[in-house]
């Protein structure tokens, strides 16, 4: 395996695990919301505080590392991307501020306030929807390169059906993976009521996840026929990931280890999301930047690979201590303080 291809999985690696901790996070904001508005929120809240408590500070970690790594490894994504997702970019960053801040004031505010809790429930959906973007972008067609300036094009992006079956499946994803990993976790703490509800959330949650997927694959066979080409060779890992969807599905309705169907659904994602990046290269960019051309120098490409290599050992060992230390410590997980 070449320099930029072990540099592209690593970083891969680390945007996939952003993908499925930041899910859990920002769909535990928006069900905390909606049971408010539905009047569940004494059933399902509990239990959702409980797992936001000690890791709504960490979730960004795996973010940060993706975009240092991908302008180490890659420095002319800088140049491209990094005019072209100024607005969105710039939205996103403020929506991710805006959230840790109302976060802070919905739980530990002296006054608690419906508009803390609509501000944090709301970011949690347009934070995806707004990083998304950046998938969008990469199929190409959205930037205009005259000599030494890259424009992004609006009215095109925002017209486009690829660019809002993206935005759609965006969001239907983060709900679906975290109301599937919520529905563990009520299981977990052994409350039945949040479970119910929780389960009913993830049922039905993975339904326009599927009709999503399928609306993307339809648009991108219009917007670039070129990497739909390439999906058909992979074909085989979007078979398994909707395997793995069916699995977590039929587990959950069955009312069966919850805990195995949350990681059928991270497989499912597993499959799907490396099956999309590897449909995707050489690209990184269509059609401006491939690994091979924007790679960096093979001293520094090496230095990274080992920096992001021991990033990942010692973040997923700390992943899981704060894990058993906090959410699944049994006394905690049942809201017992001593």
């Amino acid at each position: 395996m070449q320099l930029e291809q072990i540099g592209i999985t690593v970083l891969w690696i680390f945007l996939y695990g952003y993908l499925i901790v930041a899910s859990i996070d920002f769909g535990a904001g928006f069900y905390a919301y909606y049971g408010k508005v539905i009047g569940i929120e004494n059933v399902i809240g509990p239990v959702i505080s409980r797992y936001l408590s000690p890791v709504w500070e960490v979730t960004n970690v795996f973010l940060v590392f993706f975009f240092v790594g991908i302008v180490g490894f890659f420095p002319e994504t800088a140049y491209y991307y990094g005019t072209a997702l100024l607005l969105p970019g710039s939205v996103a960053l403020i929506l991710l501020a805006v959230r840790g801040s109302f976060y802070a004031f919905a739980n530990y505010g002296a006054k608690k306030s419906n508009l803390y809790l609509l501000a944090y429930g709301s970011t949690g959906l347009l934070i995806p929807a707004a990083l998304s973007t950046v998938f969008t972008i990469s199929e190409g067609g959205f930037l205009s390169v005259s000599g030494n300036t890259v424009t992004l094009l609006m009215e095109e992006l925002f017209f486009s059906t690829y660019s809002w079956a993206v935005v759609l499946l965006a969001v239907s994803s983060v709900l679906f993976i975290s109301s599937a990993f919520l529905t563990y976790y009520a299981d977990h703490a052994e409350d039945k009521r949040a479970l119910e509800w929780l389960r009913y959330f993830a049922l039905w949650g993975g339904i326009p996840t599927i009709i999503s997927s399928l609306f993307v694959f339809i648009a991108l066979r219009n917007h670039n026929p070129e990497h739909f080409q390439n999906t058909l060779k992979v074909w085989w890992m979007f078979g398994l990931s909707f395997g793995s969807y069916v699995t977590s599905i039929w587990l959950i309705w069955r009312r069966k280890n919850y805990g195995t169907a949350f990681v059928m659904v991270m497989l499912q994602f597993a499959f799907a999301f490396f099956g999309y990046g590897i449909s995707h290269l050489p690209y990184l960019l269509y059609p401006y930047l491939t690994l091979s051309s924007s790679v960096t120098n093979a001293t520094m490409g090496r230095a990274l690979i080992v920096s992001f290599v021991a990033g990942l050992v010692l973040l997923v060992p700390a992943l899981v201590l704060l894990l058993r230390l906090f959410l699944f410590s049994a006394k905690y997980v049942k809201g017992e303080t001593s």
